[in-house]
């Protein structure tokens, strides 16, 4: 991302009313990697640092979860027969990294963070304690939440419902590569139409891949929104906390006209 298409987002920013107060980002740990094929790209890092400065500018209460699939994941082929609980801590492990890199890239752009680990690692998070957490978003830093539920058999999908639901967020935004939920996979049904709106009782009934399960139950049964959309797109997390209709919300009950929507 350009320094000109992060002034558009930062100038747009200064212009909107938000229609959040408090909002839990959920990114993937492939959203650091960039172009490269493993790792960490600083300048991604820092992009996406830039974009979520844009919405603390506003005055939302930010909060982040990011997984660590650009570093390791459990389920993955390159935990090949490990016992699944190792798998899932070194998993964790790797969240804690993504956590600090991107603690880095928002207090180079001037946004105090905090890191808040489920897994008790002094030197580099405090530990997670929901009301502490809740006192820094009110002094208004940026929390970052790693190490997922600090149990193994969660994803970070997971954990970003459960974080959500403990710090009293008004949403989930899902950062993805994709500008929402789709009928089908957009890339193999170019017939594939994107959703406006969405039941979270559709999401699992059709299996749609937006977030596990067990994540999309948990949101279901505590009503709480889900908004899915393309992080790559300059300025869209700012369109999205404004109530801009970006991207897919997936909620409890969608109004009668918002059925399957832009088409392909």
């Amino acid at each position: 991302m350009s320094n000109s298409e992060n002034s558009t987002a930062a100038a747009e920013s200064k212009a909107v009313t938000p229609a959040y107060k408090r909002i839990l980002l959920k990114a993937s740990g492939e959203a650091l990697m960039g172009a490269q094929s493993y790792g960490v790209d600083v300048r991604v890092a820092r992009a996406i640092a830039e974009e979520i400065k844009a919405v603390h500018d506003l005055g939302v209460e930010v909060a982040v979860v990011v997984g660590g699939g650009n570093i390791f994941r459990g389920v993955s082929e390159s935990a090949g027969d490990m016992d699944r609980s190792s798998a899932d801590y070194i998993g964790m492990l790797a969240t804690v990294m993504n956590a600090v890199v991107l603690q880095d890239a928002l207090e180079k752009v001037g946004v105090h963070t905090r890191v808040l680990s489920a897994i008790h690692i002094p030197q580099v998070g405090e530990p997670f304690i929901r009301r502490r957490a809740i006192r820094h978003l009110e002094k208004g830093r940026v929390v970052i939440f790693a190490a997922g539920t600090g149990n193994p058999y969660f994803t970070t999908d997971s954990a970003a419902a459960l974080r959500a639901l403990e710090i009293k967020a008004d949403a989930i935004l899902k950062a993805t590569k994709v500008d929402g939920v789709y009928t089908a996979d957009p890339v193999k049904d170019p017939t594939a139409t994107r959703y406006d709106c969405i039941t979270y009782q559709e999401v699992l009934e059709q299996q749609l891949k937006v977030m596990d399960a067990s994540a999309i139950s948990l949101c279901m049964d505590n009503d709480l929104p889900i908004v899915v959309f393309n992080m790559r797109t300059p300025g869209n997390i700012v369109r999205v906390v404004s109530g801009e209709t970006v991207g897919t919300r997936v909620c409890l009950n969608r109004p009668e006209s918002g059925a399957a929507a832009d088409t392909l």
